[in-house]
């Protein structure tokens, strides 16, 4: 068996897959389906400084090799989660990661803040894709001075691990790969969704309730594939990567053009099972190609 094992910024991962935050829950939905700790990590979904219940119904739609939604972080706050969920999850043979999100700067820091006593959380994951409330709901990571700044403001109260997810809705990726590492992040997660619609011709109204939300599954790999490896030449940072990884030949694609680690998201709604055979299929595709270690294919693409 190949070596799977990868460290990013000082934390180890047994491997290099995990799973995508809104897409697995806290990891307690998936226990009755497999062992947990034959991921990498786990990535949960995201926590906000007090309750939200989320976007009115409907607001998921399948769309031709994609999936379009916009729950709007649903969730029950942080200190919910640090009373009533941490205690749950943070004993599993695995690297727990928490997305952090917010609708003010102020709303990021609490939340890192309060993120930042607990012990078993190496890191977390800033989902800067959020609007920005104070500036008429544009999100934070279009511009790159409110990236850098949002990313400072949390930098400056989180002493562990700072990982950044890049919203791809953006005219320059390494733009805003470069603008949120000068604000002092550690590692980068690209991409998030993208943002798109549908609409149901016969009533001749949008599918679902916000109008637009965001895209993922297989239909964006293509753009996360080349603002991956985009993102790996013009910074110096790992790489988090994810969309639209369905299998493992998806998963050496990403970590081939520059990801450290990838993420399973759409997927895991098909098939529960799907993350540790990608596993599985990552150790058989080193195997054939005797190769020692995925260490060793990480940015390896050859492109001349």
């Amino acid at each position: 068996m190949a070596d799977l094992s990868v460290n990013i910024a000082g934390i180890d991962f047994k491997n290099p897959v995990s799973t995508a935050s809104g897409c697995f829950g806290y990891g307690e939905e998936f226990r009755d389906f497999y062992d947990l700790g034959l991921l990498g990590g786990i990535f949960v979904k995201a926590v906000t400084g007090s309750n939200r219940d989320g976007n009115k119904y409907p607001r998921m739609a399948e769309t031709a090799s994609g999936m379009l939604n916009s729950v709007g972080l649903q969730n029950k706050g942080v200190d919910h989660f640090c009373k009533h969920i941490y205690p749950k999850i943070k004993d599993f043979d695995t690297q727990i990661i928490v997305n952090v999100s917010g609708s003010t700067i102020a709303e990021y820091v609490e939340v890192a803040s309060r993120i930042n006593e607990l012990d078993s959380i190496p890191a977390i994951e800033l989902n800067i894709s959020c609007p920005n409330v104070k500036e008429g709901g544009m999100a934070f990571g279009v511009v790159p001075s409110t990236a850098t700044e949002v990313t400072r403001a949390v930098r400056d109260v989180y002493k562990k691990v700072l990982m950044v997810k890049l919203s791809p809705n953006v005219t320059s990726i390494t733009d805003m790969a470069k603008a949120v590492v000068d604000g002092g992040a550690d590692v980068l997660t690209l991409i998030n969704t993208l943002l798109g619609m549908a609409v149901n011709a016969e009533t001749q109204r949008p599918v679902i309730s916000t109008v637009t939300g965001g895209l993922s599954g297989p239909a964006i790999k293509p753009v996360a594939l080349r603002m991956v490896w985009q993102v790996f030449k013009a910074v110096k940072v790992p790489i988090v990567g994810l969309g639209g990884i369905m299998n493992a030949t998806d998963a050496i694609e990403f970590i081939l053009a520059g990801s450290s680690v990838i993420q399973v998201g759409t997927a895991n709604f098909i098939d529960p099972m799907v993350a540790p055979k990608i596993v599985e299929g990552i150790n058989e595709y080193l195997d054939r190609h005797n190769i020692a270690s995925v260490r060793d294919i990480i940015g390896a693409l050859k492109v001349s």
